[in-house]
């Protein structure tokens, strides 16, 4: 432990001791897992982006979506590797706080970004005739920088919160990154005001774009149920069954880390492993499957690069 004035300036991240022999094995996995999401996230941006016939607001969105998933993995797993590594790992008080901040700003992005890809399938759905006069490109922009400022500014109070905190005592983060509920736990001083801000926090950045999604889908619901032609109650439910899939992953785990209280940090640490690394793997195959246009785009982006390389 480091401490300068009696005050800690270094924590040491616990990671995953009770993994044992099988910590080479979780490394390669969380390392396949890192780099193949990389891959494929930024392989479907550069596909939607590629094509002017998917410049559709959905697309929009997704990429937006996508481009905070990036962020939000390489902000966490690079580190989460080292630690897994070396058995543990040091990070100090200072970079603790900027991956926190960070890391609570690009969740509260995605949070926003998928009440607005909500938003975008309810007015697709309940409001066709209507719905390329409201989503127009004005409203496209407004709602995906209100999404970027708003997640980042937001989550700045908790930030200054954080910097007014001291640690004395133990230095050890039963964690591999520094999340938020860990960190604060190992604080010295008084928390209970700093607790009760999370928890007004959680009401903009969680709870009302939670509410937002189920209304806009409840909505989707009744209207679909309400299409006399089968083929066009299957189109529609095949548009958003992705974006629920993403949601309830999402939203699930959030809701278990944060706000289902649990005496297990080993529970808390393989889901938000769950959040981190396997989410974010799959998303883009999520998006695809049942999208034959994207999975044919992005193949013929792989086959013009690898082409393109042997030329």
């Amino acid at each position: 432990m480091k401490e300068k004035n009696g005050t800690i300036i270094n924590f040491f991240l616990l990671g995953f001791p009770n993994i044992g022999g099988f910590g080479v094995i979780f490394f390669i996995f969380v390392l396949i897992a890192f780099t193949s999401a990389l891959f494929f996230d930024g392989l479907l941006i550069i596909s939607v982006s590629t094509k002017k016939f998917l410049d559709a607001p959905m697309y929009f969105f997704l990429k937006n979506f996508l481009c905070s998933e990036i962020i939000l993995v390489t902000l966490v797993v690079p580190n989460m590797l080292r630690v897994i590594w070396l058995n543990g790992a040091t990070i100090s008080i200072a970079g603790c706080i900027a991956q926190s901040y960070l890391y609570c700003a690009s969740g509260s992005t995605e949070s926003y970004l998928l009440a607005a890809m909500a938003y975008d399938r309810y007015l697709a759905i309940c409001k066709p005739l209507l719905y390329n006069q409201i989503m127009n490109q004005n409203l496209q922009y407004f709602l995906v920088i209100f999404c970027w400022m708003f997640g980042f500014m937001s989550t700045l109070i908790t930030m200054s919160f954080e910097a007014l905190l001291s640690f004395c005592g133990p230095n050890v983060i039963d964690h591999y990154f520094c999340d938020l509920a860990p960190f604060v736990d190992l604080a010295c001083s008084d928390t209970s005001s700093f607790q009760i801000e999370i928890l007004i926090l959680s009401f903009p950045i969680m709870v009302i774009p939670f509410v937002l999604i189920l209304v806009s889908y409840g909505c989707v619901v009744v209207a679909i149920l309400q299409m006399s032609s089968i083929t066009r109650r299957k189109k529609a439910f095949s548009t958003c069954s992705s974006h629920l899939f993403i949601v309830s992953m999402y939203f699930g785990s959030l809701i278990i880390i944060y706000l289902v209280p649990s005496n297990s940090q080993t529970l808390n640490k393989m889901i938000s492993v769950l959040y981190t690394v396997v989410t974010p793997l799959f998303n883009p195959f999520i998006y695809s499957i049942r999208n034959q246009e994207i999975r044919a785009i992005m193949w013929a982006t792989v086959t013009f690069k690898l082409i393109h390389n042997k030329n």
